[in-house]
């Protein structure tokens, strides 16, 4: 038994005391880690490249971007002789944007640019700029900007702007993200005339980027990177394929008109494929064969083996058969049908274009709706029921049907206006028949793709036949067991359906 212990006036003074102490070392813990954290923190260096280094890029590295190298040398002229232009009254772009779908160059032309006008390259990602501690990403921008104000002639590069660049809202209760921006902004108005400090970036989506950005004297200059064309594709091809030993075989102008629609990236992935074939198959040089498999595993994905039943097998069989005689039918000859999986597809039939196309008809699109559904109908029609195999198929459909309807003004009795989802203005009227619009588009495509099957049975069980015996079938086999079938009158309209994304493989 404790003698003399007033519990009561220890519990009031550790109260008292005690919990505070400990509330006072806790929060010092929590401050020295805080502290330790931002300082052990890893300092985002921006990558600089110098002209002659080895991550120099040259105008003839740069293929595909005629109209855009032609803008960009007046930079490049500007920083190589900026007296000339002084004289006349004129001032270097402050900002240049890039803007495009991924993979089409626009980090390299920046590159090319430095590297061409001798200037200093600063290149950073955007989202080195975004950190959890407040203050973090506006430093960093400003001791980026003047590392390149110290270092003129220079090219400040900002990779993915959209990262720190997206629009602002009333909303955002002071985030680090804006502060971040705002901070950018202030450099961007920062430069002096005589400054020769271009900034450039590069953002995949330019309609997110906030609109004090993209006003004149920030950045001056948009400009808009696209797919190459053919002439572009041939010539970045010849880049990439450069120092390969090519076989006599090999058809540049051929794989060029049958990637329609593929990046620059796109591009080299297929160059650096085929050399991964010949060099698995031990061959001296590339062939057109390693390079008609390398464009099919880009477009497909990988080939796989997977065990499938008979019953599955005769399936897929009569699934492909009907996209590929629908397809004859419509005036779309495909390349390959395979009930071989490849990504993850268990079968497809592949279309490679060839000729370039930028617009299309209302008739075309519904015939390459009737092809796309013709798979289905080919299940229903030969099982009498239908399976999950088609889901790839109906989602093209509904997206090309959608967009038809609510953006093109091809309905069969809405032909002139839009009605885009995103418009909250419509009446229920109007959605009812936006919806109606949308569905009567691909019931008509697959009535169409039922009617060309059960006109042209016979052909079908034989191509059926054909992928069961033989699993894949190329163009002159396809087109051998399509001498007797003649395009057909009734449908859409028999002329070649080239989607403009260029080689698609439909499921």
């Amino acid at each position: 038994m404790l003698v003399g212990f007033d519990f009561v006036q220890w519990a009031s003074d550790f109260t008292t005391t005690w919990i505070p102490l400990l509330f006072f070392f806790l929060m010092c813990v929590v401050v020295w880690l805080l502290w330790k954290t931002v300082k052990l923190m890893p300092r985002v260096k921006p990558m600089e490249i110098t002209p002659g280094s080895a991550s120099a890029v040259t105008w003839a590295d740069v293929a595909g971007l005629d109209e855009a190298k032609e803008e960009l040398q007046e930079i490049v002229d500007f920083l190589r002789n900026p007296e000339h232009f002084e004289s006349l009254g004129a001032r270097v772009p402050k900002g240049i944007l890039f803007h495009g779908p991924p993979g089409t160059g626009k980090t390299l032309a920046a590159k090319a640019i430095a590297n061409e006008s001798g200037a200093r390259f600063y290149a950073q990602s955007a989202s080195a700029f975004v950190e959890m501690f407040a203050g973090l990403g506006a430093a960093r921008i400003r001791k980026l900007f003047e590392e390149a104000r110290k270092n003129a002639p220079s090219i400040v590069f900002i990779d993915e702007l959209d990262a720190v660049g997206q629009a602002r809202s009333g909303h955002s209760f002071n985030r680090e993200q804006d502060q971040t921006l705002n901070q950018l902004l202030v450099e961007l108005d920062g430069f002096g005339q005589r400054e020769q400090v271009v900034v450039m970036a590069a953002s995949n989506r330019l309609q997110d980027l906030d609109p004090a950005l993209l006003r004149p004297g920030r950045f001056d200059r948009q400009i808009f990177i696209q797919p190459p064309d053919l002439k572009g594709r041939r010539a970045i091809l010849g880049v990439h394929m450069r120092g390969k030993p090519l076989g006599e075989d090999v058809d540049i102008d051929a794989i060029a008109r049958q990637t329609a629609g593929l990046t620059g990236a796109d591009l080299a992935n297929i160059c650096n494929e085929a050399a991964i074939s010949a060099g698995r198959k031990d061959r001296p040089a590339l062939t057109q064969a390693d390079f008609d498999y390398a464009l099919e595993r880009v477009v497909a994905g990988l080939q796989q083996r997977r065990v499938v039943t008979d019953k599955e097998k005769r399936i897929l069989a009569y699934h492909e058969g009907g996209h590929a005689l629908v397809s004859h039918l419509v005036g779309n000859q495909p390349e390959k049908a395979t009930i071989i999986a490849r990504g993850t597809a268990l079968g497809y039939v592949l279309h490679l274009p060839e000729e370039e196309r930028y617009l299309e008809t209302k008739e075309e699109l519904l015939a390459w709706m009737v092809m796309a559904l013709a798979g289905r109908a080919a299940e229903e029609l030969v099982f009498g029921r239908v399976t999950n195999g088609a889901a790839n198929d109906l989602e093209k459909v509904t997206a090309i049907a959608r967009a038809m309807v609510f953006e093109w003004g091809m309905g069969e009795s809405v032909t002139s206006r839009t009605m885009r989802a995103d418009n909250y203005a419509l009446s229920e009227e109007t959605k009812r028949l936006r919806d109606s619009e949308q569905a009567r588009l691909t019931d008509h495509a697959y009535e169409e793709a039922q009617r060309l099957l059960s006109h042209h049975r016979v052909a079908l069980d034989r191509i059926a036949a054909a992928l069961l015996d033989r699993e894949t079938l190329s163009r002159d086999e396809l087109v051998e067991l399509f001498q007797d079938v003649e395009p057909d009158s009734r449908s859409a309209e028999t002329v070649g359906v080239v989607r403009a994304l260029g080689a698609d493989p439909t499921g």
